[in-house]
């Protein structure tokens, strides 16, 4: 398992929080994995106070679930809730797009032009991609210019953490998404602020597809070793 490092400038508890979201990020730690106190200090270098301290901020962020027996673990999704999720999301990065179409500055719509085309200057690399995606994403919401709708993203995108690795993993994926930027871009350059909240659903849809597309693959897997 890949470990991410600590840090010297937050409390241990903060510190120990953050290493283990970075791991889910990761997909280093998978839903069903048990989090055990012992081992989890063991492995951080740290005392147990802090990892409890972070496993109950993981609960709270609902990433982390108390299962009886097991004791805590990270949580799985079904199909339906990815479904959801990701309806959600077309609903949120849609209104993003559109509000962006209106307020975004022209140096903002050149910051995000310039992100997605190094994106398509990175195919091959899917943690660069990956990073690229999130800049592209998070200057996109800061253009929306609505706090609001910033705070129910964020707690939107640490649910999908709980999906593991980015989709950008496939070459296919990652040029149909550089296209699908390009078409929010044309739309918010236009000012077309319609034409932007569908652009970025076309493009959340699309990733949707992907994941579910990744369910069943791995179902598929598990019933072939059952």
């Amino acid at each position: 398992m890949k470990h991410s490092e600590p840090s010297a400038d937050l409390p241990q508890g903060q510190d120990a929080y953050r290493r283990l979201l970075a791991e889910i990020r990761a997909g280093s730690l998978v839903p069903g994995d048990r989090l055990l106190e012992a081992d989890l200090a063991r492995r951080l270098g740290i005392s147990r106070t802090p990892v409890r301290e972070a496993i109950r901020q993981l609960e709270a962020d609902g990433l982390v679930i108390h299962v009886a027996r097991v004791g805590a673990a990270v949580r799985s999704l079904d199909p339906g809730e990815v479904t959801e999720l990701y309806e959600m999301r077309g609903v949120l990065e849609g209104t993003a797009a559109r509000l962006a179409a209106r307020a975004a500055s022209v140096v903002e719509l050149d910051e995000l032009a310039a992100i997605n085309a190094e994106m398509a200057a990175g195919f091959g690399n899917p943690a660069r991609l990956y990073e690229l995606n999130r800049q592209f994403h998070a200057a996109l919401l800061d253009a929306a210019r609505n706090r609001y709708l910033a705070r129910s993203l964020a707690g939107l995108q640490k649910t999908l953490l709980l999906l593991g690795p980015t989709t950008l993993e496939e070459d296919e994926r990652a040029r149909n998404a550089v296209t699908e930027h390009e078409a929010v871009l044309v739309a918010l350059r236009a000012r077309d602020e319609l034409g932007a909240e569908s652009a970025m659903r076309a493009h959340v849809a699309a990733a949707h597809s992907i994941r579910l597309r990744q369910f069943r693959n791995r179902a598929a897997g598990t019933d072939l070793e059952s």
